[in-house]
């Protein structure tokens, strides 16, 4: 049984990933800004008793990251898996950022919704992996898998849309190289990887991928990580992303 502790678990991925990971008996940590609107992962917890603990957390706040290491490091030793799965996306649900008049187009962009993006997406997940690093220091061949974007991709980017987003992926994959480098002195592996155009509230209806399929992947490529990749940007299927 492993520990494992999943950011933005309240629905789409996060709470596919946090489903899958309960299913084969694992001990998950499943973190949200607001736990008691989270009524799927309340239901869970209800279901699973002790095998689930949902925890408050925002990735942006100095004080909730350091409740939630207290929280959890009061219920376990350390931490084998971290997936930083908690995003936004400009005009979505819960990203807190109006798109109905157009805001995210040359124009019309606005520094405090370039800051609050970049701040959930790219500086969150390397705070929260700092944050629980003692954790994983003690884990067994701990993994920290960060959730990326095709649109983060400088090679790749050929669209005039989703400045911010794209922008956030893009440094949080620096961000998390980095971190990779240092961290894998420990033993730790990090890792970015591309979820796909999974069919969430994120993604949309039009998309083809069900978050299923996509949890599944990058379980089964979290568990046969090696060494060698630590710092790669991998797609679901653990093919490369080029940066």
């Amino acid at each position: 049984m492993k520990s494992v502790l999943i950011t933005g678990a309240n629905r789409g991925l996060g709470l596919e990933l946090t489903r899958q990971y309960l299913e084969r008996g694992d001990h998950v940590f499943a973190a949200t800004r607001q736990p008691e609107g989270a009524t799927d992962l309340q239901i869970l917890a209800q279901q699973r008793g002790g095998q689930l603990v949902v925890l408050p957390l925002d990735v942006t706040s100095a004080a909730s990251l350091a409740a939630a290491y207290e929280q959890v490091a009061a219920a376990t030793d350390h931490l084998d898996i971290l997936i930083n799965n908690a995003g936004i996306l400009p005009g979505h649900p819960g990203s807190g950022i109006d798109d109905n008049q157009e805001s995210q187009k040359l124009g019309q962009l606005r520094y405090e919704d370039a800051m609050q993006v970049i701040g959930t997406n790219a500086v969150g997940p390397l705070l929260v992996t700092q944050q629980f690093l003692p954790l994983l220091k003690a884990g067994h061949k701990s993994r920290v898998v960060s959730l990326s974007s095709g649109l983060g991709s400088l090679e790749l980017k050929a669209s005039g849309s989703h400045y911010h987003y794209s922008a956030s992926k893009a440094a949080m994959n620096m961000y998390m190289r980095t971190l990779a480098a240092e961290a894998g002195h420990h033993g730790i592996i990090s890792i970015m990887v591309d979820p796909g155009w999974i069919r969430t509230d994120m993604g949309g209806t039009g998309a083809a991928l069900p978050a299923a399929d996509s949890a599944r992947g990058i379980i089964r490529l979290t568990d046969q990580l090696h060494a060698e990749e630590n710092g790669s940007f991998v797609t679901w299927q653990g093919k490369p992303v080029a940066w």
